[in-house]
């Protein structure tokens, strides 16, 4: 098994960055998910109620500044907030984070078409992961929604794919195209494992650094969502769900927490370490 891809979120819930390679730290990759697009209240907006963000790209500049890119709308450099003004989010396990100042939240809410803000978690290592999904004391990550890396596998995905043109005849519809694996925002990408093998890992090694296996990644109605035309469908979640479902969620992919640090590369082996 090898990595074949890794990507980047400079912001939650924007257009991915796929990378050569990436720093692990115990929070996740670095450079992933440290910034966030809240309302007024504070409570996060994702591209699961506001589509508009997947016309954003973000790119991480260097001492922890950012580039914000989209269609029709002047590029932005947001530096490093500092001094540290904190405002309220509603985040899990999260009730405070940096501001990202006006000129950003002004270019937010002209591009997205709705009061917006930014933030930024200044603190990386002040988020525990939530015990429900796998979290164990020390356990920190970043502002994605459960885990510090998500992990989907190719093997899996091409499974998935044959059970939705399965769907798809037994409904008497359209076959439809594959799947994008862009789809599920992993972090990284697998290629070489059976389908669904990543069901009964519990410790990874990629390239030189080791993972602990949180649990599976519940997915939500943001993989229906086509990031680039943002239209909406039924799929993959209505498969999921007939093969998948579990506990009240429709599993696809798995949650990994850092055990060493150290630098992933595309191309690095992956290995399956024993308890």
């Amino acid at each position: 098994m090898r990595i074949v891809g890794i990507n980047l979120y400079p912001v939650k819930s924007t257009r991915a960055r796929a990378v050569d390679r990436a720093r692990v730290e115990h929070w996740g990759l670095a450079g992933d998910r440290r910034w966030a697009v809240v309302a007024p209240d504070g409570e996060p907006i994702t591209a699961r109620q506001c589509r508009a963000l997947f016309t954003v790209t973000a790119e991480n500049l260097p001492g922890d500044s950012l580039r914000l890119t989209a269609p029709g709308a002047p590029d932005l450099v947001v530096p490093r907030p500092e001094p540290v003004h904190d405002v309220p989010v509603g985040f899990i396990n999260l009730d405070h984070a940096a501001a990202g100042g006006d000129a950003a939240d002004e270019w937010l809410t002209a591009t997205l078409g709705r009061p917006a803000r930014l933030v930024w978690l200044a603190d990386p290592t002040a988020r525990a992961v939530p015990s429900d999904v796998g979290g164990l004391p020390g356990d920190v990550y970043q502002l994605g929604d459960t885990a510090p890396i998500h992990v989907v596998t190719l093997g899996s995905l091409r499974r998935l794919d044959d059970w939705i043109a399965e769907t798809a005849v037994e409904r008497g519809e359209e076959l439809p195209e594959p799947l994008e694996v862009g789809r599920f925002r992993a972090n990284v990408v697998v290629e070489g494992a059976p389908a669904f093998a990543e069901d009964d890992w519990q410790r990874l090694r990629l390239g030189p650094v080791d993972f602990r296996v949180a649990g599976p990644c519940g997915r939500c109605v943001m993989t229906t969502i086509d990031p680039d035309s943002r239209e909406g469908g039924k799929e993959p979640i209505r498969t999921l769900a007939r093969h998948r479902r579990s506990g009240g969620w429709a599993w696809f992919g798995i949650q990994l927490v850092p055990q060493t640090l150290g630098e992933i590369a595309v191309g690095d082996p992956v290995e399956v370490l024993h308890p």
